[in-house]
């Protein structure tokens, strides 16, 4: 009889520690429906050693005028059929987002895959900064459950106007400014609660 062939498991390799720069950029998405490409809001605030030092805000007219979801964020399609489209204010959100170290979102999935396709519907090359989830760091950080934004800026006493990209873009940095205040390091942040990358599409 054969002997029986005992499977090695190779050594777990340590995780590398990022070399960041403390600069980061926090993000957040209002979409018209729910086609990942109808975005209809955008708001960017760009962090630099613990200070917000740029921030960027638009309506976006999406490619229809179907609106599901004015009951959630009150915008209508009156209210961007005159503004810019995406791909005429990606040149605004690319400048603000390259050179930082992460984008954070709260439920980065999402504005991760809004991004992405805006991104593909315009032509334009997404970013190539990971995304890094609030909703993931405020649970474990402080035991937040349910962790909704809203949930999340209540107990840290962030003010907030629930669905107004901005204010919901201000309440995400603000949430990764209190980590660090509670003494948590940009590093463990980034290797703890960044996503994974998405899946490549199979043709």
């Amino acid at each position: 009889m054969q002997a029986d062939i005992k499977k090695t498991r190779k050594p777990r390799q340590p995780k590398v520690m990022p070399i960041l720069t403390g600069r980061f950029a926090a993000i957040d998405f209002e979409t018209a429906d729910y086609s990942r490409n109808s975005a209809c809001a955008v708001s960017v605030f760009v962090v630099e050693n613990e200070t917000i030092v740029d921030r960027f805000t638009s309506l976006i007219r999406p490619p229809f005028r179907q609106f599901s979801f004015t009951y959630i964020h009150g915008i209508t399609w009156n209210d961007v059929k005159s503004k810019p489209t995406f791909g005429e204010i990606w040149p605004d959100i690319a400048m603000r987002i390259e050179n930082v170290d992460f984008l954070a979102a709260h439920n980065a999935s999402f504005d991760r895959s809004v991004l992405n396709a805006c991104c593909e519907m315009t032509a334009n090359e997404p970013a190539k900064s990971p995304f890094l989830c609030t909703v993931k760091l405020a649970r474990a950080t402080w035991n937040i459950v349910p962790t909704k934004l809203s949930d999340v800026a209540g107990h840290l006493q962030i003010p907030l106007q629930h669905h107004d990209a901005e204010s919901d873009a201000h309440a995400c940095a603000q949430i990764l400014l209190k980590a660090r205040e509670k003494g948590l390091l940009y590093e463990d942040i980034y290797l703890k609660y960044t996503l994974k990358p998405p899946k490549a599409k199979s043709f």
